[in-house]
């Protein structure tokens, strides 16, 4: 072999490597899940889509929103202004029917009514027939209460959105209303955790986990993976600092490990142990009510 045609080969043999390590890159974003966020988004502050959506695109998902109300900023100033579309949404929809838009998975969160709630509702439980993976996290409230205007009808609302649900996330507070089970600030014990899961999969769920839930007195996540039929338990620390969007934070790491393949309880553990990184991170920071700088701690993820 001379000279010429083995420096040629050479050549070729490192385009060629280049050209199918590029085609091997390409070819795996093209695989990542489309999601689409319907949540609020607020003008000032990391919460909810604000914060979702940095994140989910981080992990390389191409991300979609439809906006369920216009929120001036988080609502811990103590005065905000807010603008719901359901009038907007009723329009959306078609459009997208008629464009033949589609995703690989619907992530819901807050619902500004119980019309739009219906109306969301039916959406997902028309595209989960075609195969899209629906994630509700039913916010409603907290600390053993329901957030201000949450209305019984609302909470019907929700159960619907559950009913449609491959993976539903409440807090303590909202299982218990779900399930209309009783609250205690205490928590519960093991056996009561799993009753609350197993009420959650009556709803029509197939997976669930219950977060911020005292598990026999430690702060706890609980859950239930419908694949391998494992119930579980994940402890935590917990750092006595609030910040907004911390469950949002939570929600977009899960969802963004599960749709990368990993399974539900890595995912969770993972989810949670971003969350605490976040706040430990940031616990010092002056203006808490704005949540976290998320951008700044992405290589966290």
């Amino acid at each position: 072999m001379d000279y010429p045609f083995r420096l040629n080969f050479l050549i070729y043999y490192v385009i060629t490597s280049i050209l199918c390590k590029f085609a091997a890159e390409t070819l795996k974003v093209m695989k990542k899940k489309q999601i689409l966020l319907i949540n609020d988004i607020a003008g000032y502050g990391k919460v909810a889509t604000a914060a979702m959506l940095p994140i989910l695109s981080y992990l390389g998902h191409p991300t979609y929103n439809l906006p369920t109300a216009l929120v001036s900023n988080t609502l811990d100033y103590g005065k905000f202004n807010i603008l719901e579309t359901t009038e907007y949404i009723k329009g959306v929809f078609p459009v997208w029917r008629e464009l033949g838009f589609s995703f690989d998975a619907i992530a819901t969160g807050f619902m500004a009514s119980v019309a739009q709630a219906d109306i969301i509702a039916s959406y997902c439980q028309e595209q989960a027939q075609k195969g899209t993976v629906i994630f509700v996290d039913p916010i409603m409230g907290d600390e053993g209460k329901l957030y201000n205007g949450v209305t019984d009808e609302a909470i019907k609302s929700m159960r619907e959105m559950v009913s449609v649900a491959h993976l539903t996330f409440p807090n303590y507070t909202e299982a218990c209303y779900l399930t209309d089970s009783q609250y205690s600030a205490a928590g519960v014990t093991a056996e009561g955790a799993r009753r609350l899961l197993d009420g959650l999969l009556k709803l029509g769920t197939k997976s669930a986990l219950i977060t911020s839930i005292p598990v026999d007195g430690q702060p706890s996540v609980v859950g239930y993976n419908h694949i391998n039929g494992e119930y579980f338990t994940q402890p935590y620390t917990e750092i006595p600092v609030h910040f907004p969007g911390t469950g949002d934070i939570f929600s977009a790491v899960l969802i963004g490990y599960l749709l990368g393949g990993k399974e539900l309880k890595p995912s969770t553990r993972k989810a949670m142990d971003v969350v605490y990184k976040l706040i430990d991170l940031n616990k010092n920071n002056k203006d808490k009510n704005r949540g976290i700088p998320l951008e700044k701690y992405l290589n966290v993820l």
